[in-house]
């Protein structure tokens, strides 16, 4: 595994907070972020390395050699950014969501069209078979943007159904897990949840925490098993048919441009976790039948969204030759 800084691990963190900030919002992915970032195979490769094979490591050899054998400053700082992100800046996402809608949504549209031709160029031979795998992934991932949301479940076998599926959407680059979590029902939940424990954390509220504390791991262990069962199908798919997944990653993100259109009509309503009545079921319209398309600061909203990716690839490919 390679050997960093510190400088390098908190770049890791603030990719991690990146991430954090994209699984929090229904249609964006964070294993986007991880692609377009450079970090997306090392963490498939991490996660599938990772086994008891390290309590044995640490046994005969030291927890230091363990550690390093298994790539674990790796994964604390990414996830550790991940967990700050979600835990503080949800309600900042949400906040921007409900006021400059589709300035938010122009820019994570641009965002998206950037990493398809960024994944869409890594695909280093084109055929048959390639071209319908984009093709279908692409349908599969238009049709999970158009299915209705079902209702919330609270008990914990399905909180721990959720954390498995949706972790196996976060990972993937282009399909959202946050979404997900939203078709499952299970978003408001979630949502709902980490509220209760910054709450319960704030006001020394032990039951309110512990409540909270207790669904965030039965869903946290769903996720941690999904993770390392799903990260084994994807290891392999990149070692041995690297330009099939890559196919299918980008028809997954063609496919999600649907959810993160900017200009929506509401259809359906839902209730939040604070009360507020938010868009539960949308179609995409055309920005002339949306009342005040705000077209030009949306389109700059693209750009910079698109962007940040062309400058991100930039910036990985200048450190690929230095």
């Amino acid at each position: 595994m390679p050997s960093r800084n510190l400088a390098q691990y908190l770049l890791i963190t603030a990719k991690g907070i990146a991430m954090g900030a994209a699984d929090v919002v229904p249609g964006v992915s964070g294993g986007t972020i991880a692609f377009i970032s450079g970090i997306y195979e090392e963490l498939i490769e991490t996660i599938h390395n990772l086994d008891l094979g390290f309590f044995k490591t640490w046994r005969s050899d030291g927890f230091k050699t363990a550690w390093q054998k298994y790539n674990l400053a790796f994964l604390v700082a990414l996830f550790g950014g991940i967990a700050v992100s979600i835990l503080s800046l949800a309600n900042l996402i949400t906040f921007l969501l409900e006021t400059y809608p589709i300035f938010v949504w122009s820019f994570f549209f641009g965002l998206v069209i950037a990493s398809i031709l960024y994944v869409g160029r890594q695909i280093t031979k084109w055929n048959p078979k390639i071209m319908i795998a984009l093709i279908l992934a692409a349908v599969f991932a238009y049709a999970i943007t158009l299915a209705k949301p079902l209702s919330s479940g609270d008990s914990l076998w399905y909180l721990f159904v959720a954390g498995f599926i949706a972790i196996i959407a976060m990972i993937l680059p282009g399909i959202s897990g946050a979404f997900i979590l939203l078709l499952m029902g299970a978003y408001k939940m979630i949502i709902g949840t980490l509220t209760d424990l910054s709450e319960g954390i704030s006001t020394f509220n032990w039951q309110l925490f512990s409540g909270a504390l207790l669904k965030i791991l039965v869903f946290a262990v769903g996720a941690i098993v999904g993770l390392k069962v799903f990260s084994k199908v994807l290891n392999w798919m990149f070692k041995h048919h690297k330009n099939l997944i890559l196919a299918v990653l980008t028809g997954f993100m063609v496919g999600a441009l649907n959810k993160i259109w900017p200009w929506k009509e509401v259809l359906e309503y839902r209730v939040s976790s604070k009360g507020h009545l938010v868009p539960f079921l949308e179609q995409s319209i055309w920005p002339n039948q949306f009342e005040n398309p705000q077209i030009f600061w949306a389109i700059v909203f693209m750009v910079v969204g698109f962007l940040v990716i062309f400058l991100l690839e930039l910036f990985a490919v200048k450190k690929g030759k230095a």
